[in-house]
């Protein structure tokens, strides 16, 4: 029997995770709270692989059997064969430790529990369970199918052998893995995080536009996205709890979230997602 590859969570990330899981060769279970967002999930999933069909990078065959790997489930006890479970919910430490709780009590002794947190502490997640030791951080980036990196993050309690079977598994899934200890934003969000911010400063004190900001670190810097862009793709509540873990968890005032990054957030504004952030976009049907 194939082993089964276990994602909970069929958002963005997590659906991007099974994706890439499923053209590995495995076996996957995404699991969220309803079929309308597990439906939503398979859409993202099927849109992503024709592209590569049409594009000629993959046979309709071969997207057929990828999707065919994928089963989806509203039911938390369907994951309880799987070897390794893919935590990829939203970016809550409540919410996480949640579902940390409930998958040590479904899964078998032997699984590993990951999380795809951008942020939360790995170490927080593994004391909620009975095996801290088999609690890693895989932080994939957005999108999963693309972007190569995964991000791995050891836990206070994260043994060798479970880092040495991400590791493992992070090449298999086609990525690189990258290691790095339990701190606040970990490398990529202590880093890119407090870039965006400091760009949003800039808007709000009206340094330069939108458009000017954008452009200077697209063109001076080489960056593919400007860092507003990249915050509404990203979407902005999570940079906004990416930005108070950062604050909390070091308590340093250089990490405080943007006024305007809040009053977005408040607004509703939350970028692509939702049709408009720094940005306008056209809405999701």
């Amino acid at each position: 029997m194939a082993e089964i590859f276990g994602v909970v969570g069929a958002g963005t990330m997590g659906n991007g995770i099974a994706q890439v899981a499923a053209r590995a060769g495995f076996q996957v279970v995404m699991r969220d709270v309803g079929e309308e967002f597990l439906a939503r999930g398979m859409k993202a999933i099927d849109k992503s692989l024709q592209r590569d069909v049409d594009k000629e990078r993959l046979s309709a065959g071969e997207k057929q059997a990828i999707v065919e790997r994928i089963r989806t489930t509203a039911d938390l006890r369907e994951l309880r064969d799987a070897f390794l479970i893919v935590e990829a919910v939203t970016e809550n430490l409540q919410v996480k430790t949640d579902v940390f709780k409930a998958l040590d009590q479904i899964a078998g002794a032997e699984a590993i529990l990951a999380s795809n947190t951008s942020s939360i502490s790995i170490t927080q997640l593994g004391a909620v369970t009975r095996r801290p030791d088999k609690v890693i951080g895989m932080h994939f980036m957005n999108p999963v199918p693309v972007m190569k990196l995964v991000e791995i993050i050891r836990g206070a309690a994260t043994s060798d052998q479970t880092y040495r079977q991400i590791h493992e598994l992070t090449e298999k899934l086609g990525k690189v893995p990258l290691e790095c200890n339990d701190s606040p934003g970990f490398i990529s969000n202590r880093v890119l995080m407090p870039m965006i911010n400091e760009a949003i400063f800039a808007l709000y004190e009206g340094v330069a536009s939108r458009e000017s900001i954008d452009g200077i670190m697209k063109l001076g810097m080489n960056h593919p996205m400007g860092p507003l862009t990249l915050a509404d793709f990203i979407g902005l509540d999570v940079c906004l709890a990416i930005m108070n873990v950062l604050h909390d968890g070091f308590g340093d005032s250089k990490y405080r979230p943007c006024p305007l990054l809040k009053r977005y957030v408040d607004a509703g504004w939350l970028g692509k997602k939702s049709g408009r952030g720094f940005y306008e976009y056209e809405k999701r049907s």
